[in-house]
């Protein structure tokens, strides 16, 4: 035999009912049931809602007493066939008409005790029961409605009644041997005192009642089907990636119940549990689906945890002092004085040293708890033995529920690391004996992030995913980064493991965040079709609300204004992945805090292509330093732009067209000048001096520029590029005598000495930099270990491709 229970959302509508019916048509072919069926979806709510407005005097509670009504009748006309319907309405209209008694007497004297409230809210099961068993007899199944007040048996704690087993056993299984075959259709939730005043279950108390008949009965199995597709590893709603635990132990399953896993509620495993009767728990909605077997016999799982839960609304309350040290006893008194206060403790904390006690408790009850504390304790507050109780709120516990944890070492380890990377700050810790559950409480603004971070470390290990917010997406840089993405999204994941999702997309005119993301082929559509117009607060602000595990900002721009929010950024444990030059080139000390603050959140600042583009010029250089080498120059063509602006004037292209055919190309700065100037190879070098770790700014740098000081003071870039044509036959002619000799000319940044230069040489066929071809950057590194012939570094150091690779490179560095 089997016992099948039917949750309020199984049973919500008619048309649910009839998916319930063919369920259980399907389960009676095979062996004999018995169906516990909870109020239909919502009803408990508007029965305790409709009450306690009659119990305030509020005549509104008679239009919802209506909405009840009509909601029952309704279901009985989609139900039953008309000719049998009259009937069936005037057997429910006499619980309707009785329940409307009720609510006129409450309403008349304005009261509602515990004992009437039972009563009233034991009307969603019996109704829901009554007009399910006429369902099933319109399809010709021989049901019959049996209250489960007059089986099961309890004690007068309304609202929370305890059951007496060894009557309630007896009486249940008295009916059944009696019972002529028929199927039995109960109400769950409900019960009775031994002198027929009605009771409640509590929280879960249909699934209590089908697992105290599954028990009474001895069954094979227990079988709790609900809207889910069994126990998940975590809540769905909050990570997208948890799926179904298959099999799990009756401890596991309490311990995740207990702490928010809402599937099951833990007292409705305790009769299964004590016969050792498997309770599986299926989807009404997917009947053929996966689902979970609950039993005492779960094999080990090859990872050490089996789920995480999480709940909210939690606050701590810690009492701190001196006095508390050595004195027996003293957790005894707090937590006897918040027991006769009915305030629940959830989790125990304490310290070795014994100076502080933490509990932790729903918020609701956070500050009576506080004054229980210092009314139990007044006198070792007035004696100053106690220093204060401390209360924080607003937080949530999240539980890493397994067995299996107890034979794997390292298991806290990486339970904290994750979440400490990702700026997950854990308050408080509780962990027993049996090391079944580690339960963490965290700020309730960090519930989602924390339960998707320990998810992904311990079920997802393989998968590392990142999510990105980039500003300037529309850009040359960005809009090339987003097509390499694309290009390599499939392979990443497949290869890699990598789980790229773009979640924010930014430009000048608009922005989007999409928290479920983005597709990044689809990227420019997306942000051109987007409603918001663009803010950079409004962007920040989302992107830190979103707290994501993860997340990563991508600045593809060349804005004072974003890199000024960098700080922002970093002090939300949010990386940043940047070739904006601005901020590590900028105010020193803006540039150290940064580094600072990326150091102590963890987060990563990575900004390789602030100088060589996708050459590996920082990378290299933090090796070398790292590794015990001394740098004692440093001589570079840092510009690809300059180079090939070198490379490509000749007597037939004159400079100020082969610059315009590089700001074409996307190798120059949006404004040219900044290029010509220098200044931005000044800032190039002045980063690569700082990295070194001298204390330097831009005014520190001797620089001169290329191009005359004439053309790079013009107006705006019209007319630069107006007073550049001017220029071209003076710069030809310097060129020509170059020519002549067979040198060329390099702008050439150097650090020696802490001296940090860019100037205008020229070179002959002997030196490497003759040989920079098209938009090069060589590095030389002259060091301890690379002395008689430096490290060299070469490559394409310009162009929207080779920049935007040196960004994703970046990227995947903070995945790895």
């Amino acid at each position: 035999m089997r016992v099948l229970k039917f949750g309020g959302t199984s049973v919500g509508t008619p048309e649910r009912i009839l998916q319930v019916i063919e369920i259980v048509k399907d389960a009676l072919q095979k062996e004999k049931v018995a169906v516990v069926v909870s109020a239909f979806g919502g009803i408990t709510d508007q029965l305790i809602k409709v009450s306690e407005m009659a119990s305030s005097g509020n005549e509104g509670y008679k239009d919802l007493q209506r909405e009840i009504e009509t909601r029952h009748i309704q279901a009985i006309k989609t139900l039953v066939h008309a000719r049998r319907q009259s009937g069936v309405v005037a057997e429910i209209k006499f619980l309707l008409n009785e329940l409307e008694d009720i609510l006129h007497g409450i309403y008349l004297v304005k009261e509602l005790s515990p004992k009437m409230k039972d009563f009233i809210l034991s009307f969603g099961e019996r109704l829901s029961a009554s007009i399910i068993a006429e369902a099933f007899k319109e399809k010709e199944i021989d049901a019959r409605f049996t209250d489960s007040r007059n089986l099961i048996i309890t004690d007068k704690n309304f609202g929370n009644a305890n059951v007496n087993f060894t009557e309630t056993n007896e009486r249940i299984q008295k009916h059944f041997i009696n019972a002529q075959g028929e199927l039995m259709i109960l109400p769950g939730f409900v019960a009775s005192t031994k002198n027929n005043e009605t009771t409640t279950l509590g929280r879960g108390g249909s699934d209590y009642t089908a697992s105290i008949f599954a028990g009474a009965l001895h069954v094979e199995v227990l079988e709790i089907w609900t809207d889910v597709n069994g126990m998940m590893t975590a809540d769905p709603r909050k990570v997208r990636t948890a799926f179904t635990i298959p099999e799990i132990s009756y401890e596991e399953a309490m311990e995740l119940s207990y702490f928010g896993a809402k599937v099951i509620y833990p007292p409705s495993i305790q009769p299964a549990y004590q016969k050792q009767i498997p309770i599986l728990v299926k989807n009404t909605f997917d009947p053929k689906g996966k689902n979970t077997i609950i039993s005492g016999d779960a094999p080990d799982d090859e990872k050490p945890i089996r789920g995480i839960s999480s709940m909210k609304d939690i606050a701590l309350v810690t009492l701190t002092g001196s006095g508390l040290v050595g004195v027996t006893g003293s957790a005894s008194r707090l937590f006897n004085a918040l027991a006769k206060s009915q305030i629940n403790v959830i989790l125990i904390s304490q310290a070795s040293s014994e100076h502080s006690i933490t509990t932790a408790v729903e918020e609701k009850n956070a500050e009576l708890a506080s004054k229980v504390i210092y009314k139990e304790f007044k006198e070792e507050f007035k004696g100053q033995k106690l220093d204060q109780v401390i209360v924080e709120q607003a937080l949530s516990i999240v539980a890493v529920v397994g067995k299996n944890m107890k034979k794997t070492p390292g298991v806290a380890g990486k339970l904290f690391s994750s979440l400490g990377r990702n700026g997950v700050n854990v308050l408080a810790i509780a962990q027993g004996a049996s090391e079944l559950n580690i339960s963490l409480v965290v700020r309730q603004i960090d519930e989602r992030k924390a339960v998707s971070i320990i998810h992904e470390a311990f079920f997802l290990s393989e998968t590392k995913a990142l999510h990105l917010f980039i500003a300037g997406s529309t850009g040359l840089i960005g809009k090339t980064l987003l097509s390499q993405i694309t290009k390599q999204f499939g392979s990443l994941k497949e290869n890699s493991a990598i789980d790229i999702r773009l979640i924010g997309l930014m430009n000048t005119r608009k922005m989007v965040i999409e928290p479920q993301g983005i597709n990044p082929g689809s990227a420019n559509e997306v942000i051109e079709n987007a409603d918001k117009k663009s803010s950079l607060d409004s962007f920040v602000d989302e992107m830190i609300s979103q707290n994501l595990r993860n997340t990563v900002f991508v600045d593809a721009t060349a804005s004072q204004l974003i890199s000024d929010q960098y700080e922002k950024i970093l002090n939300a444990n949010i990386s940043i992945v940047t070739p904006n030059k601005l901020a590590c080139s900028g105010d020193i000390n803006y540039y150290k805090r940064l580094k600072k603050i990326a150091r102590k959140r963890g987060a990563k600042f990575l900004f390789e292509t602030n100088v060589g583009a996708g050459l590996p010029v920082i990378s290299t250089l933090n090796d070398l330093i790292q590794s015990g080498d001394k740098i004692i120059k440093i001589e570079a063509i840092l510009s690809g732009t300059l180079n090939y602006i070198t490379n490509n004037v000749s007597k037939d292209k004159k400079i100020s067209e082969v610059v315009l055919d590089a700001k074409e190309a996307g190798l120059t700065e949006p404004d040219p000048r900044i290029d010509l100037s220098g200044s931005d190879v000044a800032r190039k070098i002045l980063i690569l001096a700082r990295e070194l770790g001298y204390d330097l700014n831009m005014e520190d740098v001797e620089s001169e520029p290329f191009i005359s000081k004439e053309s790079l003071d013009a107006s705006d870039i019209s007319d630069f590029f107006e007073k550049l044509k001017a220029y071209d036959e003076t710069f030809e002619k310097e060129r020509s005598k170059l020519d002549a000799k067979d040198e060329k000319y390099r702008i050439i940044a150097t650090l020696e000495d802490g001296k940090p230069k860019v100037k205008v040489k020229t070179f002959d066929k002997t030196h490497p930099f003759y040989m920079a071809e098209g938009s090069d950057n060589i590095i030389l590194y002259t060091t301890n270990r690379y002395n008689e012939l430096p490290l060299m570094i070469k490559g394409p150091g310009a162009g929207a491709e080779v920049t935007a690779a040196g960004v994703f490179a970046d990227i995947i560095r903070i995945v790895d």
